[in-house]
């Protein structure tokens, strides 16, 4: 038996609590330090970081003392990069730093919010089912944000990008050690989801017995009868006449739900909601009467990342009854509606448009119930663990040659707790369509019990060139419906599975997957935890 299989074995049977041995303390070490750029500095911090923890050393204090030299990685890069502001005279390399300055403090924020989980994983080994799941959302999400920036400088002459990559490559190194070492030493299973997947209701309303007298306000009222802690309305009825106005008036790091109601109206503007701006929800008058539409685009100089119309990234946010609309031609290439890097937010009756790169789904947990999208190529892509329930996906006219494909998933590790999985939705593809192609090494994707119309190919998906990811993706069919979806012509890779059984297709549930129960009831929005009937 190989020693990493034999010290896994091991450390799995002992209880947590227990002393490593000096021998082991020193493997694990090694693993934290993996292909770093200087070893023998990394393994220096780290035993410092570990002596400065309390005694009774243990394999959770050397992931906690890895995830504080991660830490300390990523703020040393901000830093160094902060200096090349001034040096850089091209618009598009500008904006990308800008990126990687806002990307790198997401991971300062992830990688701070996974010490704190560490801390109670720590004290509660015996119940640490749900703070396995945050800490893997939030190490997943930092370890993609620094691919994202380093994307920021395709169409720049990488100038800067050569000086800053080594750096940046470092606090991936270090974190995708961190998250490795701790799916392989103390991953627990997930909690199963309830026995009764289509969750009990209310007999007189129809909705979920969980709901609130308040949160049943938010779902059935008419906006005119709900409190609204700010109303936006373009011909000055509100208290405020744009979105962003509202926004930043929002209190930051706010612990209750801040509704703002945007009354039916086109708001032409670009909304950039940023991780401070917690727990906003914003409320409309329907789809295709509140719409906020912008034109960003790739070729307009932005990077993917800022083309977006509105871009959210506080914790808990939710919107229901609006449109996001990006109106750059497909010959404009990446021209977001919406960007998503919000924790455990949720989005009910929206309609999400674009052709390009519609809805970037960048990070962490994300839920999508009755929204409509439409795009092109790659249109719902990134790298967050994202549920899509009961939606429907339009596909648009591509430019000549391009072939229209749905999903492009960024999942680019094996431990990342990341994907896409579109469940009880309706595939309505007007062009020759493809359900996904792998963007990244370990694409996830799965359909589920989802109306494929029949201009679906019959292949199903599509490579991203070569065979590349072809045999380390995760692609998945279960139960699908309609012209589109037969199974005999579909592709033979060894990632694609004809998924038969409903304990494979139950992991891809809300309750397992972004870990619903924990957090969707609270939103109001109504949700399926499994896999329905």
């Amino acid at each position: 038996m190989a020693l990493a299989n034999f010290l896994f074995l091991i450390l799995t049977i002992l209880p947590s609590t227990l002393s490593a041995s000096p021998d082991s303390m020193q493997t694990l070490l090694l693993k934290v330090c993996d292909n770093v750029e200087n070893m023998d500095s990394c393994l220096t911090n780290v035993r410092t970081e570990l002596n400065q923890l309390a005694p009774g050393q243990n394999r959770h204090s050397i992931i906690s003392a890895a995830l504080k030299h991660s830490l300390n990685e990523a703020r040393a890069a901000i830093e160094m990069i902060t200096r090349f502001n001034s040096l850089s005279i091209n618009y598009r390399e500008q904006v990308a730093i800008e990126d990687c300055k806002e990307l790198l403090d997401f991971s300062v924020s992830e990688l701070a919010s996974s010490l704190g989980e560490m801390k109670i994983i720590r004290s509660t080994p015996n119940d640490v089912a749900h703070h396995e799941a945050n800490l893997k959302a939030w190490l997943s999400a930092a370890l993609s944000n620094q691919d994202t920036c380093l994307e920021g400088f395709d169409g720049t002459d990488r100038r800067v990008e050569r000086f800053i990559k080594g750096s940046i490559k470092q606090v991936t190194h270090l974190i995708g050690n961190v998250l490795a070492l701790y799916t392989e030493l103390h991953s627990m299973p997930f909690k199963p989801p309830r026995e009764n997947h289509a969750l009990p209701t209310n007999q007189s309303s129809g909705l979920p017995s969980w709901i609130t007298d308040g949160d049943e306000e938010l779902i059935k009222s008419h906006p005119t009868r709900m409190h609204f802690d700010a109303v936006v309305a373009a011909d000055g009825s509100g208290t405020y006449r744009t979105i962003t106005e509202a926004v930043n008036a929002a209190p930051s790091y706010g612990n209750r739900r801040y509704i703002i109601y945007l009354k039916k109206g086109v708001y032409r503007e670009n909304v950039d909601m940023k991780r401070k701006k917690t727990n906003i929800m914003f409320v409309g008058d329907g789809i295709g009467q509140t719409v906020v539409t912008g034109n960003r685009n790739f070729m307009q100089g932005w990077t993917t990342f800022r083309t977006a119309t509105v871009a959210v990234s506080g914790k808990g946010f939710i919107a229901r009854d609006m449109t996001f609309r990006n109106t750059a031609p497909p010959e404009n290439h990446q021209a977001v509606a919406l960007r998503v890097d919000s924790d455990q937010s949720a989005f009910f009756r929206c309609s999400i448009e674009g052709h390009q790169d519609t809805l970037y789904a960048h990070s962490l947990r994300q839920f999508y119930r009755e929204c409509d999208i439409y795009g092109t190529i790659d249109f719902i892509f990134g790298n967050g663990a994202a549920v899509l329930q009961n939606c429907k996906i339009y596909t648009r006219v591509p430019l000549p040659l391009q072939k229209v494909t749905i999903a492009a998933q960024g999942r680019k590790n094996p431990h990342q707790s990341t994907g896409f999985s579109i469940q009880d939705s309706h595939v309505l593809a007007t062009q020759p369509t493809y359900l996904g192609r792998p963007w990244k090494q370990y694409s996830r994707t799965v359909y589920m019990n989802t109306y494929m119309s029949g201009l679906v190919q019959p292949r199903g998906w599509l490579e991203w060139y070569g065979d590349f990811a072809l045999g380390t993706l995760w692609y998945g069919e279960y139960k699908n419906y309609g012209p589109g979806a037969a199974l005999s012509g579909r592709v033979k890779w060894p990632g694609y599975h004809i998924i038969r059984d409903a304990a494979t297709a139950s992991f891809f549930t809300v309750g397992r997957f972004i870990d619903g129960l924990t957090w969707l009831p609270g939103t109001g929005i109504r949700f399926t935890a499994g896999l329905g009937d």
